[in-house]
């Protein structure tokens, strides 16, 4: 770029400007530059704190590289990853020239920069009736995206009411203008109008959407009729009327022919707003968009469609008398306020016609990709739309004809929509594929599905962040995905790929979100089975499920009480976290409800809730028994050592008695040992923390020297202790186990643990015995019954126990 400014550009300030704007953008979009040191410098230093001005100026590269450091923050590198970025390319560049070419063409003479001003103003007003279908218009540039809609107010009060110059409010007080929108408007666009223009909140009349016929995203026209008739009756005056083309929420367009005649009947103003007006510069059209055309204006916000920064919001108007508009602020007579045009008329000739028609193209195309994906998945229903599944057979007779087109017409035209709004829905299908349906689930139950769906969009979003999806909450359907490629595709650069990719993380996803569902009430019955445990009922957290450990000791202090189970949770939960398993285990949202609880996330199909439970149970009775030691440590400890100072006074005291007090004697004593020495035996001493006694050492060591050679007793373990696989998780069944279930009888049982014994090596000293031959009869080995013990004792013993055996019946007689 700068070997073409320097060939074509003959003005030397104009290629320097150029040359420096490459400059600058390749030192703040190049993060990784900064060096080590450099990094380690600014995290020990204060330039977040405001300082004052220094006295020296500083060169471009610093105030740059303050900028970028500003910017980025102190960010680690993974976040930076994840952080969506616009992807600015030289059609964003030619944007931020714009702005710089704006302040040095300002500093121009005023007949050269008039006729500068009135050539970019033309062009691009031009440029964008002749893209965009609207024929015979005039174009308002602005920055905040409101601003157009208020000026067009201005426009109409103004034309319908022809003293509001000379008398201003008096005017409106004797007849109210009302504004009308749709309650799918984005919300406090009203509220902002009637702020800015002096009018009370009663000048604004909100439309409900439909609710039996059409989209429920959609302006009820018939009741919009009712409320128009119902103001004039009152005395006030319809002013104008606020349609979408795109609803903020769910993309959805109003029936804007209907509107536009209702509008004519009671010469009210039609103003249309929305992202489906990108679509108007495609070679296809759908006839409700088509109809925006014939709107008296409408609001273009071509920063997101077309991915360029920085440039401003568009208003086309349509009126034929000049004074008006420039009494409401629609022209300005200042050259310099119409330089907001200059970075849209360069980045216009830099893509040109056919680039900008194929960014509108791609993104429309990306959401019908994602759509066809969203229609082979059972779980997944997309809000707000009519299924084709769901369309009624037409039946024989006019009126079944007349209601088969009408609905497949609403079909058609929500199917063509470029916004993708889908939610996770739990159904019969799916509800049988997980493993059974949901007893206890039912469909008023809306909060649950709305946090998982909150938690799928969250997770897409990490995933796929070149997919800009986002979370939206409707009024009917709740939380759901919205996929605006519009909005999102050219800034983030989103490609056929990344759609390609959500639909497979999304279809990742949905056996969690079945399994978490299913499991649930599971989860709830055996918290609720524990006595230990007490389960929290939030359905705002996506997971499992929420539970609190209970301490089994009665406190009467509550604040007492309330620290301990707050410090016996907080380490239950260090240490689940600590356990190698695929639950995620959290305090939960940070401004929750709930305190001192333990959060359980997403679980899989091949979870053992029961497992889950005991665990945490176990694990919180060892947290509170070792903190009840801890608690009586010091006390045992002070009667431990009392008590051992007594017994040392004793023994003391017997061995003065035992060996006099001569031998206590230094010289004489060690005199009278080696003459005489005294066997004297040295009693040692345990202290045992647990019982708080001290204690004889001799049993310790007479049980040692019992247990030397011996095979020490095995550990015991919890009953559903089971054996892991290598690289098993823990808290996972097998599902091959859990779905054959063995119906043999306990004799077949017996015979498999028979078998099993036998396939184990035996140990030493059965070895032989097992592979010896049988010993012969004591008549076959020459011996009298007589002369083997082991044979007269056997042979003795056997008649008792059959005695035994035989006698206690009589005996309980």
């Amino acid at each position: 770029m700068d070997t073409s400014f320097q060939q074509i550009m003959v003005d030397p300030t104009l290629a320097e400007m150029g040359k420096n704007l490459n400059e600058a953008m390749r030192i703040l979009e190049d993060g990784h530059r900064e060096r080590e040191e450099d990094k380690e410098k600014r995290r020990h230093s204060r330039k977040d704190i405001p300082g004052p001005l220094q006295g020296s100026g500083q060169d471009v590269a610093h105030i740059l590289q303050l900028v970028q450091n500003l910017m980025h923050g102190n960010e680690d590198e993974d976040l930076q990853s994840h952080r969506r970025m616009q992807n600015v390319g030289e059609q964003g560049h030619m944007a931020l020239l714009g702005h710089s070419l704006a302040a040095y063409i300002s500093v121009l003479d005023k007949e050269r920069l008039r006729k500068l001003t009135t050539r970019i103003l033309s062009d691009t007003t031009l440029w964008l009736c002749r893209l965009f279908r609207y024929e015979n218009g005039s174009a308002y540039y602005h920055e905040d995206d409101r601003e157009g809609l208020l000026k067009v107010c201005r426009l109409v009060i103004h034309s319908r009411f022809d003293d509001y110059s000379t008398e201003g409010f008096n005017m409106l007080y004797n007849k109210q203008p009302v504004i009308y929108q749709s309650a799918a408007c984005r919300s406090g666009l009203g509220q902002h109008l009637c702020n800015q223009l002096g009018l009370p909140l009663s000048s604004l009349c909100t439309v409900p959407c439909n609710t039996m016929f059409g989209s429920q995203h959609q302006m009820d026209v018939a009741l919009l009729d009712r409320l128009i008739k119902d103001d004039m009756d009152s005395g006030k005056l319809p002013l104008l009327l606020i349609a979408n083309a795109g609803t903020p929420a769910a993309g959805h367009t109003d029936k804007l022919g209907r509107l536009k005649e209702l509008c004519a009947q009671y010469s009210m103003w039609l103003h249309v707003e929305g992202v489906n007006l990108a679509t108007l510069a495609l070679a296809y059209v759908k006839s409700s968009v088509m109809a925006a055309t014939k709107c008296d204006s409408m609001t273009l916000t071509l920063g997101p469609w077309l991915g360029l920064p920085a440039v401003p919001a568009v208003t086309l108007y349509r009126h034929e008398d000049p004074s008006l508009s420039l009494a409401a602020g629609l022209n300005s007579s200042q050259p310099v306020e119409k330089l907001r045009a200059l970075p849209l008329w360069l980045s216009l000739q830099y893509l040109g016609h056919d680039g900008i028609v194929e960014r509108i193209r791609h993104a429309s195309q990306l959401s019908q990709r994602l759509l066809d994906h969203l229609t082979k998945q059972t779980s997944i229903t997309t809000a707000g739309l009519v299924a084709r599944s769901g369309v009624p057979p037409v039946t024989t007779g006019s009126l079944g004809d007349i209601l088969g087109t009408l609905i497949l017409s609403i079909v058609e035209d929500d199917l063509n929509s470029p916004v993708v709004v889908f939610r996770f829905a739990q159904t019969d299908a799916n509800s049988a594929q997980s493993g059974g349906p949901l007893e206890t689930f039912h469909s008023s139950d809306r909060e649950i599905l709305d946090a998982l769906n909150r938690w799928l969009g969250e997770q897409l979003a990490l995933l796929v962040p070149a997919s800009g999806v986002d979370i939206v909450d409707l009024e009917d359907e709740g939380s759901c995905v919205r996929f605006s490629p519009l909005m999102t595709a050219a800034v983030l650069g989103t490609k056929d790929e990344d759609v390609d990719m959500l639909a497979e993380r999304l279809q990742e996803k949905i056996p969690v979100l079945i399994s978490t569902l299913r499991l649930r009430e599971e989860f709830r019955e055996e918290v609720h089975r524990t006595a230990a445990l007490t389960y929290i009922e939030d359905l705002s957290w996506p997971g499992l499920g929420t539970v609190r450990y209970e301490m089994s000791r009665e406190e009467p202090d509550e604040s007492k009480r309330q620290v301990e189970l707050e410090k016996i949770n907080s380490v239950l939960l260090k240490k689940l976290k600590e356990l190698d398993s695929d639950l995620t285990f959290s305090t939960g949202p940070e401004f929750g409800p709930e305190k001192n609880c333990v959060y359980i996330g997403m679980a899989t199909e091949d979870l053992d809730v029961a497992e889950v439970v005991e665990m945490i149970a176990t694990i919180g009775r060892e947290i509170e028994e070792n903190s009840r030691l801890l608690e009586n440590m010091t006390e045992v400890v002070c009667k431990g050592i009392l008590e051992a100072e007594l017994q040392l006074q004793k023994a003391t005291e017997e061995k003065l008695m035992e060996e006099g007090v001569l031998r206590q004697l230094p010289v004489v004593g060690s005199v009278l040992n080696w003459f005489s020495p005294v066997q004297s035996s040295v009693k040692g001493r345990t202290f045992n923390l647990a019982a708080g006694s001290v204690d004889s050492t001799e049993p310790t060591y007479s049980m040692k020297a019992q247990s030397t050679g011996e095979t020490p007793p095995p550990t015991p373990t919890s009953a559903r202790t089971k054996h892991r696989l290598p690289g098993q998780k823990l808290f996972r069944r097998s599902l091959a186990s859990s779905d054959c279930v063995s119906e043999t009888s306990s004799v077949g049982q017996v015979e498999e643990l028979e078998k099993e014994e036998l396939r184990e090596p035996a140990p030493e000293g059965r070895e032989a015995d097992v592979q010896k031959e049988p010993e012969p009869e004591p008549e076959q080995r020459g011996e009298t019954p007589g002369e083997g013990e082991g044979g007269e004792q056997e042979g003795k013993r056997e008649p008792e126990v059959e005695g035994r055996e035989t006698e206690h019946p009589d005996s309980l007689r």
